[in-house]
C-alpha cells in the first residue's frame, strides 16, 4: 500500500502512521488530527475515496445539449462528461492517449469533437479516435479509444468511479433514490447560478459540518427561517414544557405528512445506509417552517415555475446527504452541492442552483431571493471550517465527543471513514 500513496506523494516522515491513526480512533469521538491536517491523510483520501469509490461531479443540467461538455479535476485526474450525439451522457478520462496532455479545459465548453490541443489527435463524442495525423497507415486508431470512466446516471444526477472495480453497491444507491429524484424531473432543469467556494480546511471537516445542525441555530439564521427547531436535534431532558409540546407536534406531523406524501407516490421515509456501506448515503423529506415552499427568507417559493407537476406544492424538501455532496429539492429549484478535495487545508465546495428550463429570469424568479439563503449559509460554513482546521493543527487538539442527540451522523460518518480506509488497505 506504501507505494500506492507514493503515486501522490511520498510519505512525509512527520506523519503519524495512518495505520495507528485510523486504529485509535474512537467510537462516538472525533478523527485525530493528523487525519484533518496530515498530507499523508491527504493523499490517502484521494486514494481511497476519491479514486475508489463512487463520488458525485455534476448534473445533467451541466450537459443540457449535444455537444456539450464539462471538465472536472479530480486530484491530479481530470476527467470529462461528455453529452453525445445520440443525446448520451458519457465520462472519459480527460487524457488524450498519445502522450496524456489534458484535452479539454476544466469546465464547460462546446464542442464537435473532442480535439487535443497538442498535436490534434481526434476523437468522437462517443470516445473513439479518428483521426491522428502522421501516424501511418497501420497505426490502428481502435487501440487508442480515450478511456471511460465508470459512471452513473441518477435520476439527473452524476455519479462516477476512477477505479477500475467500483463498488457494485451504487445499485442499492439508484434503486432507493431514482424514485425519490425522479418527481423533481432534473432533466428538465437549468443551472440558475454556480458558485465556487473554496475553503480554508479539510474535505472531511467541510463534509461533517454539513452532517449536523448542532451548529445552526447559532450560526445560521437565514437557513435557520426553513426548518422547525427540533429537526436540529435535542437533548429531551432540557426541554421545557412548551419546547416539549413544539417537538411531540412536529413528530406527528411527519408522520402524518410522511404517509401522506408516500400515499401520492413520494418516497419520504428517512434511510440511513452509511456504516457498513461502501457507497454510503442518508436522505428525508423534510417539512419546511415557515410557509413551507422552499428555502428562501419568506419560506416561500423563489421561482413560480415549480419542477413539475408531481412536486408543485406542500412536497417538503427532500435532502440526499452522498460521500463528497449534499442536495436540497423543493418544488420550486433544487441546490445541488459537490465537495473536491485541493489539499489537506483547502476544499472546494461547487454549488448549482437549478429551476425548471423554461423558468425566466426576472419574470420567474428573482436570482437574489433564489440563492440567498445558500450563498449566506455557505460563507458562514466556510468560517466554522477554517476555526475547526486551525483547532485540529493544534497541539491542543484532542478528539472530542459527539453529542448524541444532536451528532449521531458524526459518528456514522466517522465510523464509515474509519471503515473504507482500513478496508482498503490503511
Amino acid at each position: 500500500m506504501q507505494q500506492v500513496v507514493r503515486q501522490w506523494r511520498a510519505v512525509d516522515p512527520v506523519d503519524d502512521d495512518l495505520f495507528t491513526l485510523l486504529a485509535a480512533r474512537k467510537p462516538g469521538f472525533s478523527l485525530p488530527g493528523a487525519l484533518y491536517t496530515g498530507q499523508a491523510a491527504f493523499d490517502a483520501d484521494m486514494d481511497v475515496i476519491f479514486h475508489r469509490h463512487w463520488i458525485v461531479v455534476g448534473c445533467e443540467a451541466d450537459v443540457p445539449e449535444a455537444g456539450d461538455v464539462y471538465a472536472v479535476d479530480i486530484g491530479p485526474s481530470p476527467i470529462v462528461l461528455v453529452r453525445d450525439d445520440e443525446g448520451e451522457i458519457r465520462a472519459f478520462h480527460n487524457v488524450c492517449s498519445h502522450r496524456g496532455a489534458k484535452i479539454v479545459p476544466t469546465g464547460r465548453a462546446i464542442v464537435g469533437k473532442l480535439v487535443c490541443p497538442y498535436h490534434q489527435w481526434t476523437y468522437e463524442l462517443s470516445g473513439e479516435l479518428t483521426g491522428a495525423p502522421h501516424m501511418g497507415i497501420d497505426f490502428d486508431k481502435a487501440l487508442h479509444h480515450l478511456k471511460p470512466v465508470a459512471m452513473r446516471n441518477v435520476a439527473g444526477l452524476i455519479y462516477v468511479c476512477l477505479s477500475n472495480d467500483p463498488p457494485v453497491d451504487i445499485e442499492d444507491f439508484a434503486a432507493a433514490m431514482e424514485p425519490r429524484i425522479a418527481p423533481y424531473d432534473l432533466k428538465n432543469t437549468k443551472i440558475a447560478y454556480e458558485t465556487d467556494l473554496i475553503e480554508d480546511g479539510n474535505w472531511k471537516l467541510t463534509m461533517e459540518n454539513n452532517r449536523e445542525c448542532y451548529h445552526c441555530a447559532g450560526n445560521h439564521p437565514e437557513l435557520a427561517l426553513s426548518f422547525h427547531s427540533s429537526d436540529f436535534g435535542f437533548d429531551p431532558t432540557e426541554l421545557n414544557d412548551d419546547e416539549r409540546a413544539d417537538a411531540e407536534a412536529l413528530a406527528a406531523a411527519y408522520a402524518q405528512k410522511t404517509s401522506a406524501w408516500e400515499a401520492c407516490g413520494l418516497p419520504s421515509a428517512a434511510i440511513n445506509n452509511v456504516v457498513g456501506h461502501p457507497t454510503q448515503f442518508r436522505t428525508q423529506r423534510l417539512i419546511i417552517a415557515g410557509h413551507g415552499e422552499s428555502q428562501t427568507l419568506d419560506t416561500r417559493a423563489a421561482c413560480r415555475v415549480p419542477l413539475s407537476d408531481a412536486v408543485a406544492t406542500g412536497t417538503g424538501d427532500t435532502h440526499l446527504w452522498t460521500a463528497n455532496g449534499w442536495n436540497h429539492f423543493m418544488g420550486d429549484h433544487a441546490v445541488v452541492f459537490t465537495v473536491i478535495p485541493v489539499s489537506p487545508d483547502k476544499t472546494l465546495v461547487r454549488t448549482k442552483w437549478l429551476v425548471h428550463k423554461d423558468a425566466v429570469e426576472g419574470e420567474d424568479y428573482d436570482l437574489a431571493n433564489l440563492i440567498s439563503v445558500w450563498v449566506d449559509t455557505n460563507r458562514e460554513d466556510a468560517d466554522l471550517v477554517r476555526i475547526a482546521h486551525q483547532g485540529a493543527q493544534s497541539a491542543g487538539y484532542r478528539p472530542g465527543p459527539y453529542s448524541r442527540f444532536t451528532e449521531r451522523t458524526l459518528d456514522d460518518w466517522s465510523t464509515w471513514y474509519v471503515e473504507r480506509m482500513q478496508a482498503n488497505g490503511y
